[in-house]
């Protein structure tokens, strides 16, 4: 590579974030790190239900220093991470959907919630689509906010790099870092700016939800891998800015 591809990374500030440099420093990139999520901890704890749904290794880990377990309730997680998450901290892990989203725990558990209580702990920023799936297949569904997802202060290097034209790609990692940076932009007055930037870039989203948020915002988004998976997203993004700067 005769220029340096750089590549805008948006993961929160922990080894997420440390992860995602080191691979794509392995892979010849320049990163441009600049976390658009930070967590905040409610210290809400779930109330008792037959079933206990988790999404994610922040809640798992907010709720182990918590002291809290899933007792007799059957503990469903969305996603290897969060199921490796929960086993490592010595629960039991009943079940895990295929489809690692709200629509595959819909359908893991449709057949078998009617009547059931099921307690959602997650973000403030879940999907309505597992609520509303649980509540259509019988489900008493109630859900604890464990944590909010807030811009962290002074994020938005990555807007200014992108309205000045220094922004070779760019991986949006979920539809609340693609709404962070446009705030971080416009918070700079770039905003306009920074979308022409990522539209003269490649810009990789992990996954459908995220890839129409970027677009109804007038953002060309050029990557969405197969699977929902960062490293996925991160070789195909450089692989495909890469080759503009063969000589």
């Amino acid at each position: 590579m005769s220029h340096e591809v750089r590549v805008a990374v948006f993961r929160p500030d922990d080894d997420r974030l440390a992860n995602a440099v080191e691979l794509l420093d392995s892979l010849g990139a320049t990163p441009v790190p600049d976390p658009m999520l930070a967590v905040e901890p409610t210290g809400a704890t779930p109330e008792d239900g037959a079933y206990v749904v988790l999404t994610s290794k922040t809640g798992v880990e907010l709720l182990d220093e918590a002291g809290w377990s899933p007792g007799e309730s059957i503990l469903c997680c969305i996603g290897s991470a969060t199921a490796d998450a929960a086993r490592g901290v010595g629960w039991d892990v009943d079940r895990v959907p295929e489809e690692y989203s709200s629509t595959g725990l819909v359908e893991c558990l449709a057949d078998e919630v009617a009547g059931a209580t099921v307690e959602v702990a997650r973000s403030d920023h879940g999907s309505q689509v597992l609520l509303d799936g649980l509540r259509e297949a019988g489900a008493d569904v109630h859900e604890t906010v464990l944590y909010r997802l807030v811009r962290p202060e002074g994020s938005g290097k990555s807007a200014e790099f992108a309205a000045g034209g220094d922004l070779e790609a760019a991986l949006f990692t979920s539809s609340l870092t693609v709404e962070h940076f446009l705030d971080a932009a416009a918070e700079r007055g770039i905003r306009d700016e920074a979308i022409a930037g990522l539209n003269d870039a490649v810009v990789g989203t992990i996954g459908e939800p995220t890839r129409e948020t970027a677009e109804s915002h007038g953002i060309e988004v050029d990557v969405v891998p197969q699977s929902a998976d960062f490293d996925e997203l991160a070789c195909t993004v450089v692989e495909t800015a890469a080759p503009t700067y063969h000589e």
